[in-house]
């Protein structure tokens, strides 16, 4: 499985941010895809997961991110997003996409992810 995240920079808070993580049609189709963060000195931690294509268009965030952060994904272009909206400084970490196929219902597990992409550093300025 191959995993390219990109899209991370420096953005204001209350800016915008919009990540993508390249991948293939076969794992689109095959695997749930999910976002995780580290910020220095913490574990890593669930963002946001979007189901395989065969289970549908479910989405689950934490809590953090509810309703300023979304999950998508472009079939064409074999890509998954996340659209970071409201950013605050605390979103400050090293963002990565990552995949599962694991039951929907414990997407929010970092442990129970299987392949990483590299990540990619977003870093929100007060």
């Amino acid at each position: 499985v191959q995993l390219q995240a990109s899209g991370g920079g420096l953005v204001q808070a209350g800016g915008s941010l919009r990540l993508s993580c390249a991948t293939s049609g076969s794992t689109l189709r095959n695997f749930h895809m999910g976002w995780f963060r580290q910020a220095p000195g913490k574990e890593r931690e669930f963002v946001g997961a979007i189901s395989r294509r065969s289970y549908g268009d479910s989405t689950r965030y934490a809590d953090s991110v509810k309703g300023r952060f979304t999950v998508s994904r472009d079939i064409a272009k074999s890509t998954v997003y996340l659209q970071m909206n409201s950013l605050k400084p605390e979103d400050t970490a090293v963002y990565y996409c990552a995949v599962t196929q694991i039951l929907w219902a414990y997407v929010d597990n970092t442990r129970n992810y299987i392949n990483w992409g590299q990540g990619t550093l977003v870093t929100v300025s007060s």
